[in-house]
Formats: C-alpha cells, structure tokens, sequence
C-alpha cells in the first residue's frame, strides 16, 4: 500500500463500494489514485476472463454424452394466508413503496423481492422503486418481478421526487436508501422503516453524520442481533426500542429442491467432495482467503473441488484471487464462476457449503444452504451463529478472518484481503471435519433441510416485517382493528 494514507484508503474503498452497489463508473479523478490500483475502463473491459460462464463442467467429460442440466421444478410465490381473518389490513388498503437501489442478484435485492412478494398476502399493495441516478442496467430481479406482476420502477431523484409527491404511500420500507429519498419521504410526511442488512452498510457507515440521518428514519429493522448491536453501539442516541430485529427467511417458493444425482452429472462430478460458496466477487466475501484455506486442504485430497459463484463486482480484487489460483498446484480444482441463474441445481450437487466473510448481516446463501440439507462453514458474521449454532449440528461457525466481528469494517477489510488471515487454521480444520464426516451429512441432508425450513418461515419473517410497518403508520392511518396491530 506504498503511496496511500489510511484515509486515501478509506475514501477510494467507500467511492469504489458505492460504485459498485450503483452500478456507477467512478469520476476520473478517482480512478487514478495511485499507479498500481487505480480503476479505469480498461481494465474493467478486461474482465471476462476473470471468472468462467456455465458453457462447461466442473470436471471434464464426453462433450458426446454431456447430460442437460437438471430441470428445475416450477414454482410461484405462495404464503400459508388462506382466509381474510389472517390479512392484517383490507387488501389494498396500504400502499407500501419498497425502496433500493439495485434489484439484480446480491442478497439485498432477493430479500426486497421477498417482500414485495410476501407483503400482498397481508393485504398490502405493494410499488417497488430503484431508486438511482445511474442509466445502467437495473438488474435480473427488476425484470423477473415486472414478469411476476409486481409493479416496479427505475426512477432518477427528480422522477422519484416527483412519484413519491403524486401518489404519497402510506409507509416506506427502505433498503441501503440515498439520502435525498428520505428528505422526500420527510417533506411528503411518508413514515420510513429501514432495514439494517449489515454493518458496516454497502458505503461503509458514516457515524459522524448518521444521527442526523437517522431522524429522517421512523424506525430500523436489523436482521440480526449483531447488527442491531453494532447500529446501537454506533449511533447511541437512537432509541434502542425503535431498532427491532427480525431475521431473514428462506424463501422456499423460489429455491425449489431439483434432483442430487442429475445436478452432479451435469457438473461432472462422481464421487468428488464439493464445497460451494455462493457470494459476490468483492472483499466482503474474502474469496481470497477462501482460496488459501482450500489449497491447504486440497493437499493430501485430491478428489476435493471448490466453487465459487457470483456477481463480479470487483474487478482488481477477482484479478488477484485469480492470480492467486493459478498459482496453486490445485488450481485446476477451483472454479471461479459467474452468477448461476438456479443457484438450487448448485446446492442439490455441493457437499458442503462455505462463507469466509470478513462481514454478513444475515447472510441468504448460509441460509439458503442449510435448507437444502448442506452442512454450512460460516466465519463468525451477523446472524451465523443464529443459523448454524455452534454444537456442531449444522456445521461450524469458525472465528471471524478479521479479528472481532464486531468491529470490522470496509477499511480494515480492505487491508487483510491479502494478508494471512486470523482464522485459516480452523477454517482448514471445519473444512477436513465435514469432509472425514462426508456419509453422516449426506444422511441427515433431508433432516437438515426440513429442520432449517421450519426455522426459517417465511410467512413468521414476513408477517413481523408487516407489523412493523404498519406500527410506522400513524394510527389515524388505519382504521378499526388494524390500528392495533401486534407488537413484533
């Protein structure tokens, strides 16, 4: 880091953070910081290589009798409200507008689609808006819940203004908001209700500013105690009673089961051990760190592969993991991959699923894991000891690669991404335990998943969200029995 100040640090790894979330190319200025690490359109035009498409299998076999991939079994969204006693307000009657700046893949965007889906079936009528001043593309789940019916925008601050002044919601349920959102939702006197998906937030929390910020907020929802603890410990003047945590829920209607032995036929896997981990190529995710621990394991098992799959976000950062793997005599066992469309047909063929994340909210791909039966190795991040526990029942929560997980934010992230890291040596052990103890978990997969579905409700998870944003509504703003609503 010859060249750079910490706070040089600080600032290019918040602009480039922001960037990527927004889909925003980053001022020139910025892109030039510095000789060896600056970003710029070359580069990025550079970045197909980086990471593989699906065109070929994990493991090579007879293009002659390649099979197809295994069909995924249809499903539509679906909750267990089957009579109006279960509505909570007359259908129709509360406009809620859902507010984020990107609907394509990240977990973020699955949980705002999760509502939008969900919220009808408590009878409210529900608007997304992508709230973003950039022309790019908006994303896969802006078209998939346009296709679903679900009425969905992609509107400039003017537009959004401008929406927000002629039709006035009855309540906002927030994700990463802009700030200019909020003034609106102030002036037009629309009660916010934000959810925390993680700290630090995509752009790193500004603490100096976010008691001001957080008075144009009516309440937040966190979707873990750790991330409500770490929210409170930053920002103290905020009512404790106003940050309310409700944990994320697996959305089973989307992740539908597909068959085991055909989704690893199509990979080409036989009796190769596979660990999947599914996250964006970003720091965040630590893939780097990921890759280190696995070339330990990955010498005395020769039949072991690593998959790692998901948006590229990072350019700079995927090219050194990249470097990092070629490098490794294992190298041809670990697959750098794009974002997988049915991410079901991925957990029906892995063996044990992995996150080594220097920081989670609550992270959807653990979750969505352990659901489908996968024994699942998390670094200790929001919500991964709810998920997993640690009596060793559903996997390993091994330490934070950071240090302590409540403090770790962007920056210190940013200089441990290639440093060896505080954790490897348990999360090699993790890795070599599920393994040894590959015909226990493959016995209790179904066990797994339906306990995991049971504890994950969606239908629980959505209900609570509702309520709490029908408590932001001023009692005035719902008539007879709704005004009471229950208390999360």
């Amino acid at each position: 880091m010859t060249g750079f100040s910490q706070n040089d640090l600080s600032l290019r790894g918040r602009a480039t953070l922001w960037a990527q979330r927004n889909s925003w190319r980053l001022p020139r200025s910025v892109r030039r910081i510095g000789k060896k690490l600056f970003i710029d359109s070359r580069l990025a035009s550079g970045s197909g290589d980086l990471v593989d498409d699906w065109s070929k299998p994990l493991v090579p076999y007879d293009a002659m009798v390649a099979p197809d991939a295994p069909a995924v079994p249809f499903s539509v969204p679906t909750s267990s409200v089957s009579n109006l006693d279960d509505f909570l307000v007359p259908p129709g009657s509360v406009h809620c507008l859902i507010v984020t700046p990107v609907l394509d893949a990240g977990g973020l965007d699955e949980f705002v689609a999760f509502l939008a889906r969900r919220l009808p079936h408590f009878g409210f009528r529900v608007t997304v808006i992508c709230a973003r001043s950039s022309s790019a593309p908006v994303g896969h789940l802006f078209t998939t819940l346009q296709r679903e019916g679900t009425a969905v925008l992609a509107a400039s601050p003017n537009d959004a203004c401008l929406w927000m002044k002629m039709n006035r919601p009855d309540v906002i349920s927030a994700h990463d908001p802009p700030g200019w959102l909020l003034q609106a939702a102030k002036d037009a006197r629309v009660p916010v209700v934000e959810t925390l998906h993680g700290i630090p937030t995509p752009i790193s929390t500004n603490w100096t500013r976010e008691r001001q910020r957080s008075e144009l907020v009516t309440c937040f929802v966190a979707v873990s105690e750790l991330v409500r603890r770490q929210y409170l410990s930053g920002n103290p003047s905020y009512r404790d009673d106003a940050v309310i945590t409700i944990p994320n829920a697996f959305n089973q209607t989307h992740r539908p089961p597909v068959n085991r032995s055909q989704a690893r036929a199509w990979l080409g896997l036989n009796d190769e051990f596979l660990f999947l981990s599914l996250g964006r190529h970003t720091v965040q995710k630590n893939a780097y760190g990921l890759v280190r621990a696995f070339s330990t394991v990955a010498e005395d098992h020769p039949k072991i592969h690593l998959l790692i799959a998901g948006r590229l976000d990072d350019v700079v950062y995927t090219r050194q993991v990249r470097t990092l793997r070629d490098t490794m005599p294992c190298k041809e066992r670990i697959h750098l991959r794009h974002t997988f469309p049915e991410p079901s047909i991925l957990l029906a063929a892995a063996d044990c699923f992995v996150l080594n994340s220097f920081f989670e909210g609550w992270s959807l791909a653990s979750m969505e894991a352990l659901s489908a039966g996968l024994p699942t190795i998390v670094s200790d991040v929001g919500g991964a000891r709810e998920q997993i526990g640690l009596d060793g029942s559903r996997g390993f929560v091994v330490p934070n690669p950071g240090g302590d997980p409540e403090s770790v934010t962007w920056h210190s992230s940013s200089l441990m991404r290639f440093q060896p890291q505080k954790n490897r040596a348990e999360l090699v052990s993790a890795m070599k335990s599920v393994m040894a103890q590959r015909d226990y978990w493959s016995g209790v997969r179904e066990q797994l998943a339906a306990d995991s579905r049971g504890r994950f409700d969606p239908v629980t998870c959505s209900k609570r969200h509702a309520e709490v944003l029908l408590r932001a509504i001023s009692p005035s703003g719902v008539k007879g029995k709704f005004a009471d609503c229950a208390h999360p």
